[in-house]
């Protein structure tokens, strides 16, 4: 849920920090005022696109900041770690988004710097729109589809069938791709034998291709290591070198242990050195007669060196690149020895992998056609509580032609606002009002499968009024029980039954305009007044009675105002 939220200087607001609570909150304010400014903040945070026109004029930046809280902190965890963000701190994630005027915009979560796609992907999982252009969703049969298997549970089998149908598609890619090559030549596949051969010559591994580099540096130099082997062996074991020096001084050494015995272990290491000197003498000798290649010896090294070179060229650049190159001509080669008898062992597996998508899509579309009556009836009774009491809401299941990646059928749903008509879809029936209450109507009826935190409503109560307006108010708390909910209203029916309060205005007193937000909840008075003003008349004594008893009824009270002449 969303805890709190600070704004500054976005659009005519300055700064503000507002705390929020589990539950149905009411946003309001006279037209114009300024409420699309606290569902602009929201959306900056959900990742939506935004220019530098938003930022109030005359400051350098506009920053938005949230606190979300998330009881399954497992699940949010998961998402963060996946797109490389710090996990939240028991189920508590920090949003911050900053737009400066001059400089680059930045975005950071749980103070790490996070990219406009990852906060894009942090709001599906914590925010959910619905504003006047949301019930235009309702028109795509993607939507209609999602909000039937939403409510008949069908992830699971839904994720078997795409496993399936995935399955049968790339066993018939793979049937494409191989009828469609030409049988090859008598000579190309000479060719590629001939490359095959030259290939498995080299003996391709990491350390043979080492070994060979080696032996050819070695062979590409010889006369250089041979001479300088030569010199450091006659440097060590020559007649004066340092093996016979070493033996002068190791006499001398002996000589003085004999005079001092505490000096006997520096003798020995003395001659340990010499025994040492002698070895690497022998060594680099016998390095200089190792170097010596034989003609033969350097002509297969050269050859080996030069077909490596030659197929590093052709194949890619290095190793990986030459051994993938050699798998592709294997198979191609072996494709070719039987292509009639593996393209029928295609066919056969396809045929099978086939019939298992149509077994999964089978048993997904019984568990969606049960799922389709069951919504449609939860459906009708939550719409006709919206004015709609004669109205009839279908969902209508259509094959579909082949496989899908959804499924073997598509979901239609229809509606018929008036008595005496049939239902037909709704892109062509209803108007944006319609939309807007069949829209919340499903959502009531789906809120304890939705699994988002916070739900906002943008004026869905538009175009309605009186006791429906009550209703829609009735349908928000409902859905409140499960979801925190941000309603923006014009109803003083809805705004009474909220449980927390905002209200925005603007003040012009200056010389220049200012929004301001303000929560009014623990002051009944002044929620009176306001749901007064929405009545039209904050002043009017009947005005202010009517409010009292609205938000008394919100709050399942009495009303503590008592007018005279009221009937």
């Amino acid at each position: 849920m969303l805890q709190s939220l600070r704004i500054r200087n976005l659009a005519l607001l300055e700064e503000v920090a507002l705390e929020f609570e589990a539950g149905f909150t009411a946003v309001t304010g006279e037209t114009g005022a300024g409420k699309s400014i606290l569902l602009g903040a929201l959306s900056l945070l959900a990742g939506e696109r935004a220019d530098k026109t938003i930022i109030r004029q005359g400051a350098p930046a506009t920053d938005v900041e949230a606190s979300l809280f998330f009881a399954n902190a497992k699940k949010i965890d998961a998402v963060l770690i996946a797109l490389d963000l710090p996990p939240s701190e028991d189920g508590l994630v920090i949003l911050k988004r900053s737009l400066p005027r001059e400089k680059a915009p930045r975005i950071s979560v749980n103070g790490s710097l996070a990219t406009l796609a990852a906060l894009q992907r942090l709001g599906e999982h914590w925010i959910d729109f619905h504003g006047p252009s949301e019930p235009r969703r309702l028109l795509k049969e993607s939507c209609q589809l999602d909000l039937l298997d939403l409510f008949g549970r069908t992830r699971g089998p839904l994720e078997g069938y795409q496993r399936a149908f995935q399955a049968w598609r790339n066993l018939a890619a793979e049937h494409k791709r191989i009828a469609e090559e030409t049988k090859l030549s008598p000579d190309q596949i000479d060719f590629l034998q001939g490359q095959l051969a030259r290939i498995d010559a080299l003996e391709l591994s990491e350390e043979a291709i080492e070994n060979l580099e080696r032996d050819f540096q070695r062979m590409s130099r010889s006369q250089e290591l041979i001479e300088l082997a030569s010199l450091l062996a006659a440097g060590l074991g020559d007649e004066d070198g340092v093996q016979a020096r070493l033996a002068a001084l190791l006499r001398e050494a002996r000589h003085l242990e004999a005079i001092d015995a505490a000096s006997k272990p520096l003798a020995d290491r003395l001659s340990s050195v010499s025994v040492e000197i002698a070895d690497l003498a022998a060594e680099f000798s016998a390095l200089s007669q190792e170097l010596q290649f034989d003609p033969e010896q350097a002509e297969e090294i050269a050859g080996r060196m030069n077909t490596w070179l030659e197929v590093k060229r052709k194949h890619g650049g290095d190793l990986r690149a030459v051994q993938e190159t050699r798998e592709d001509m294997r198979r191609r080669l072996e494709v070719q020895g039987d292509l009639e008898g593996t393209l029928a062992r295609l066919e056969k597996e396809i045929a099978n992998a086939a019939r298992r998508a149509k077994q999964e899509a089978q048993a997904l579309r019984v568990l969606r056609e049960k799922a389709a009556t069951e919504l449609a009836r939860a459906a009708a009774r939550s719409i006709a509580q919206l004015g709609f009491k004669k109205a009839d809401f279908q969902i209508r299941l259509e094959s579909l032609p082949e496989l899908a990646p959804m499924g073997d059928c598509r979901a239609e749903f229809l509606f018929s606002p008036n008595v005496g008509e049939a239902p037909l879809p709704l892109s062509r029936i209803a108007s944006s009002g319609e939309l807007a209450r069949v829209m919340l109507g499903l959502k009531a009826v789906l809120a304890d499968l939705d699994d988002i935190p916070l739900l906002v409503f943008d004026e869905v109560d538009a175009n309605v009024g009186g006791e429906i307006g009550r209703v829609v108010g009735e349908k928000m708390a409902g859905i409140a029980q499960k979801h925190q909910v941000l309603c923006v209203t014009h109803l003083p029916q809805v705004a009474a039954q909220a449980t927390c309060h905002l209200v925005v205005t603007k003040d012009q007193s200056r010389d220049r305009a200012v929004v301001c937000i303000d929560s009014i909840q623990a002051s009944r008075k002044a929620r009176v007044s306001e749901l007064a003003r929405m009545l039209g008349d904050r002043s009017a004594k009947s005005a202010l009675a009517h409010a009292d008893e609205l938000l008394a009824a919100g709050r399942g009270e009495e009303s503590s105002i008592r007018t005279t002449g009221r009937k």
